[in-house]
C-alpha cells in the first residue's frame, strides 16, 4: 500500500537558524490514524501545516496523495492537495454572519460548483452524523464551542476529503465540550478516514490511534503502537505534564 503522506528529511527554519522541523521522516497510510504528541514548541503544528501547504519546507521531500509539496512551494500543487485534504484548527474560523448551513455549503457551491440543493442535502446529512442537525439555521454565536468545532469538522468533510488533519482541535474548548468533539473524531476514524491528529488527549490517542508519534525540538523521537504506550518514557513524561487521560 502506498502512503497517503510520505515525508523524508523535512527541514523548516524560522529565523535565527532555529529549526522547527529537523530532519523529520514519516509516512501515513490510507485509513490510518496517526496521533502526533509532544511538548509545546516541539514542531507538531508546523509539521501538520506542511501537509496542506500552509507551511513550506526548506529541505527534504514531501508527498501528499502522490502530489509533491517540496521547497519550491508550487501554488498549483498546493491547490491540488487542498482539494483533497481537509483541516480543522484550534479556532473554529466560522463566518459569523452566515448560518451554519451556509458556512458548510459555501465552499462546495463556490469552489466545487455543486448545485445548492445537493450541497445542502450533503450538509444536513453530515450535521446529522455530528448530532447537530437542529443547529443548521442558527449562527455560530448561538452555538457552544463544542458545537462550533463539530460544524468546523462538518465544513471540512463537506468537500469529501481523502485525508483529514486536526491541529489541537480541542485545546480551545471548555473541558465539558471536549468529549463531543472527540466522539465525532472517533466516528470518523471508525469509518476509515485517514487522519493526522495533533493533540494532548491521551485517552483519544490510546483508543483511536494506529500509531503515536512523539516529537521534541523539531525531531521525531519515538513512534509507538497504542498497546505499547505504557512502556513509553515519552508517554509517561506527558502524563506527568498533565496530559489529558
Amino acid at each position: 500500500m502506498m502512503p497517503a503522506i510520505k515525508a523524508a528529511g523535512l527541514v523548516k527554519s524560522f529565523g535565527h537558524g532555529q529549526r522547527a522541523l529537523d530532519d523529520v521522516s514519516l509516512h501515513v497510510y490510507s485509513g490510518e490514524v496517526l496521533v502526533v504528541m509532544g511538548p509545546s514548541g516541539s514542531g507538531k503544528s508546523t509539521l501538520i501545516r506542511t501537509f496542506n501547504g500552509l507551511e513550506s519546507i526548506d529541505e527534504g521531500h514531501l508527498e501528499v496523495l502522490g502530489i509533491p509539496l517540496d521547497a519550491d512551494h508550487d501554488e498549483r500543487q498546493i491547490r491540488r492537495v487542498r482539494r483533497r485534504v481537509g483541516m480543522v484548527f484550534q479556532q473554529f474560523n466560522l463566518f459569523p454572519h452566515l448560518s451554519i448551513l451556509d458556512n458548510i455549503t459555501l465552499a462546495p457551491i463556490r469552489v466545487q460548483r455543486r448545485p445548492r440543493k445537493e450541497a445542502e442535502n450533503r450538509a444536513i446529512e453530515l450535521l446529522t452524523q455530528m448530532g447537530i442537525a437542529e443547529q443548521a439555521s442558527k449562527y455560530p454565536a448561538q452555538l457552544s464551542g463544542g458545537q462550533q468545532q463539530r460544524v468546523a469538522i462538518t465544513r471540512a468533510l463537506a468537500l469529501n476529503p481523502e485525508v483529514m488533519l486536526f491541529d489541537e482541535p480541542t485545546s480551545a474548548l471548555d473541558p465539558e465540550r471536549v468529549k463531543e468533539v472527540l466522539d465525532a473524531m472517533r466516528s470518523l476514524a471508525k469509518d476509515g478516514m485517514t487522519m493526522v491528529v495533533v493533540t494532548h488527549e491521551m485517552g483519544f490517542a490510546r483508543e483511536v490511534a494506529d500509531r503515536v508519534l512523539f516529537m521534541d525540538e523539531g525531531r521525531v523521537v519515538e513512534v509507538s503502537q497504542p498497546d505499547q504506550l505504557d512502556k513509553s518514557k515519552r508517554w509517561q513524561r506527558m502524563a506527568s505534564w498533565g496530559g489529558q487521560h
